[in-house]
């Protein structure tokens, strides 16, 4: 590679919870540059979830944390070029992706729900991806449903 990989950015935990997820998460969420904004919706969805998920002897913290892990992707599908066809290779997802990908699916399929404000979108969201159900855990669902049925292909991988 001609150029050298950046340097990881290192990010400051978030002022509530003292956590580095918390503000990547946040970060993720944001609109230009509104990060105090993007906080308060976000701990105001936790603060939802505390309320409706009263019987779960868990944090809300934990509760969004056991979210994100139930709707992270193991696998996923790539398209490669092999002799003129185009075949949908499953390849493992690197660490830092799975994160990413995971976050980035439940702030999309958060602001895709019908309700008042993100918060209650995004508190809606968690709780059903707390509860294996919902969009987001359809679409991880559905990677590797793909993953699987194009397993055959697995030896194209680079």
């Amino acid at each position: 590679m001609r150029k050298s990989k950046p340097k990881k950015r290192i990010l400051l935990p978030d002022p509530k919870f003292q956590d580095v997820e918390v503000t990547r998460f946040v970060n993720n969420m944001m609109y230009s540059g509104k990060k105090s904004i993007a906080f308060n919706i976000f701990y105001d969805a936790l603060d939802i979830v505390e309320k409706k998920m009263k019987d779960a002897e868990k944090s809300p913290l934990e509760i969004w944390k056991k979210a994100l892990e139930n709707i992270t992707p193991q696998v996923e599908v790539k398209s490669r070029r092999v002799g003129g066809a185009t075949f949908q290779v499953p390849m493992e997802v690197r660490p830092d992706r799975k994160v990413s990908i995971s976050m980035k699916n439940m702030i999309l399929f958060s602001r895709k729900r019908s309700g008042k404000g993100m918060s209650e979108k995004l508190a809606a969201e968690i709780m059903a991806a707390f509860n294996e159900e919902g969009a987001a855990y359809k679409r991880k669902e559905d990677m590797h449903r793909m993953a699987e049925a194009n397993k055959a292909f697995a030896h194209f991988r680079f």
